[in-house]
């Protein structure tokens, strides 16, 4: 498999995780688990293949994409395709990032999947043919980079207080959450209101989706796990309130995701739900 990740720029990197491409991946599987991690994507399909995503319980396709789509903020797992020899570049949005350039409240895109054609008109598509039509990584990056610069806008990036209060979320345990949000200058529900047009989501529940994210971190190739230490060492009221909220995010209840070695495949935040073998 090709891939290329794009190394990013002022003033990119002050919203912007990362821009990848692939080519020529081969899964093992045909659908994959997707877990929240509280970033925004813009993914460019340069295959011709038709991605869906899945129904929780029964897997049967509920949404078809192509080309271009954009997938907002999730509040718990998401199930997609994992095509055989797919080739996509994906722009991954920091988590205070996506505002500036989508020019909408990120809450519009909560828990959705929506085409790019939906947020950006033909310009998307017409960005996705001059991407196909360069054969270099380098080049295909030089026109989204380009593009993104133009579809900034300064003025719609979020107060520093704001960033700074998303920040503490993201690097404080859960037990400080009131301390966390008692510094904003003005009411809670004026900062929910805020983090939801900016983020998307509420500072509650970003903050319980880092926490989660810390953890598949934590217990990446690691044997012998005590879910009751692991439950109180992140702040979890008892073993039952950690195992619930384990499934939520990711569909798996702890024992089942150690079974599956999800634990063990390299990855934190996909995990493959048919594989062949």
């Amino acid at each position: 498999m090709i891939f290329h990740n794009h190394i990013l720029e002022k003033p990119l990197t002050e919203f912007i995780e990362s821009i990848f491409y692939y080519k020529g991946f081969m899964p093992d599987h045909s659908i994959e688990r997707v877990v929240p991690t509280g970033h925004v994507f813009i993914i460019f399909e340069l295959d011709g293949i038709t991605r869906h995503t899945f129904n929780k319980k029964t897997l049967k396709p509920n949404g078809n994409y192509k080309n271009v789509w954009i997938s907002g903020m999730h509040k718990d797992f998401l199930s997609i395709s994992a095509p055989q020899d797919s080739e996509m570049l994906v722009i991954q949005f920091k988590t205070n990032g996506s505002h500036p350039f989508l020019h909408l409240p990120i809450y519009e895109l909560n828990n959705k999947v929506v085409n790019g054609e939906a947020i950006f008109g033909k310009e998307i598509l017409d960005v996705r043919t001059e991407i196909l039509n360069k054969s270099e990584a380098s080049h295909k990056f030089e026109i989204i980079e380009n593009w993104l610069i133009n579809k900034l806008v300064e003025n719609k990036t979020p107060r520093l207080e704001l960033v700074e209060i998303l920040y503490q979320l993201q690097t404080k345990p859960i037990s400080d959450h009131n301390t966390i949000i008692a510094t904003y200058s003005k009411t809670q529900k004026h900062l929910i209101n805020q983090f939801k047009t900016y983020f998307g989501l509420t500072p509650k529940v970003f903050h319980r989706i880092f926490r989660f994210n810390k953890i598949l971190q934590q217990i990446q190739n690691k044997e012998n796990l005590v879910w009751s230490q692991l439950a109180y060492e992140f702040g979890y009221a008892d073993q039952s309130h950690f195992i619930k909220e384990f499934k939520e995010f990711s569909g798996f209840n702890p024992q089942e995701f150690i079974k599956s070695d999800f634990h063990k495949d390299g990855d934190t935040n996909f995990f493959p739900i048919d594989r062949k073998g």
